[in-house]
């Protein structure tokens, strides 16, 4: 789960790391009150939604003389103004792809006088299952570019469990990052502050960029994202309440209430899978043969005929899907369970695509014959291989 950017500060405010003082502004009679209430003589008024590249964004149908979704003001009535031409209108990044985010939040703070910009990160690290550090002195908009052409600026580092997090760390990324004096000691705290809520609010990933050295000497977090590991959400009833589901794709969400594995791609091949492995192994040859999966769907292996029938409508909720390919192992799960479901669903949504169905295991010979028997115009398979060519040929003719 992804926070935004004012509520990622408002949880390092509380946990004591230096960032600057902001307000959040979700209508736009509130900007004029929001800006007026900071001391200036700057402000910067920055659109809020889940992806990264706002500053070199660019807004649909953009006026002349725009910037992009960061932008500095140097009056109250101009910060109120910026705020709201942002309000309400598509931002499109390198991250958001072609369709752009619907902007429904502005954050306005106070502006920085930068000497410095830095990169620091914290993220758990697949390979070690250890939380790691990563730090560059080259922070700012242009970190992906870094990381492709100039990996040699980056360092990265995991903490031993077995010892935990020592001032060393801290140090060690403070004179990476070229700090000086005093910057050394405020770095080796803002580590602590860091690590402590990233283990205590069971954080992914939590990256600050830019990380500023001020000219005056201090350190300060001028953005920040979080991201937050979806299977303890229930422990940090806090977090849950930051989620914003108008930025999460509706058939994510959808799935998300089934308790259903899914997340959305752009291909034209949707996919219902039980177990993870299956999944990832049926979108392989699926590219294998020529086509790109739609989604990843995972319905899990002990998923009822209601999640079964869900799972089926969002796969055709989505315009791109031309075909579905159902492959199913029964184990823990019966394919006569699947087959019931599939029926519904069918039943329910309608078919307007090919389907083609592969089922092994528990009950096949049951689930094959309630399909067989249920009048709908359903290419079977007998293996994964099959499965996976029937598919693609229906698709591409």
């Amino acid at each position: 789960m992804n926070i935004h950017e004012y509520q990622a500060k408002a949880l390092l405010r509380s946990y004591g790391a230096p960032v600057s003082d902001g307000r959040p502004v979700l209508r736009a009679e509130e900007a004029k009150t929001a800006a007026g209430e900071m001391d200036g003589p700057l402000w910067v008024v920055k659109a809020q939604i889940h992806a990264g590249g706002r500053g070199k964004g660019h807004f649909k149908e953009a006026e002349a003389g725009e910037k992009g979704g960061v932008r500095l003001a140097k009056s109250v009535e101009e910060a109120a103004s910026l705020a709201k031409q942002m309000l309400g209108r598509t931002l499109v990044t390198h991250q958001t792809g072609p369709a752009g985010k619907q902007v429904n939040r502005i954050y306005i703070e106070d502006g920085s006088d930068i000497a410095r910009e830095l990169y620091l990160a914290v993220l758990v690290d697949r390979q070690t299952s250890r939380i790691s550090f990563v730090c560059s002195t080259e922070g700012g908009m242009d970190i992906e570019e870094v990381a492709a052409n100039r990996p040699e600026k980056i360092l990265s580092f995991s903490v031993d469990p077995a010892s935990g997090l020592s001032d060393f760390h801290g140090r060690r990324i403070a004179f990476a990052l070229g700090l000086e004096g005093n910057q050394v000691k405020q770095c080796v705290g803002l580590i602590k502050t860091l690590y402590k809520l990233f283990v205590e609010k069971d954080m992914e990933m939590l990256e600050i960029n830019p990380l500023i050295v001020g000219t005056d000497g201090n350190l300060k977090c001028l953005d920040a994202k979080m991201g937050f590991d979806g299977n303890a959400i229930y422990r940090h009833p806090d977090i849950a309440a930051l989620r914003d589901e108008t930025e999460e794709d509706p058939k994510e969400l959808a799935a998300s209430k089934f308790d259903l594995n899914y997340i959305a791609l752009d291909g034209e091949i949707g996919c219902m899978v039980n177990g993870a492995g299956l999944a990832m192994a049926t979108m392989d040859i699926i590219k294998l043969y020529g086509a790109e999966p739609a989604n990843f769907l995972d319905v899990g292996g002990g998923a009822t005929k209601e999640k079964v029938t869900e799972a089926f409508k969002i796969i055709t909720s989505d315009p791109n899907v031309k075909g579905i390919l159902v492959n199913i192992f029964g184990g823990i799960m019966r394919c006569d369970i699947i087959a019931e479901g599939i029926i519904a669903a069918v039943k329910e949504v309608g078919l307007q695509v090919p389907l083609v169905v592969r089922l092994e295991g528990t009950n096949v010979e049951k689930g094959k014959e309630i399909i067989q028997n249920s009048g709908l115009d359903v290419i079977a398979a007998d293996d994964l291989k099959d499965g996976a060519q029937k598919i693609v040929k229906a698709v591409k003719g």
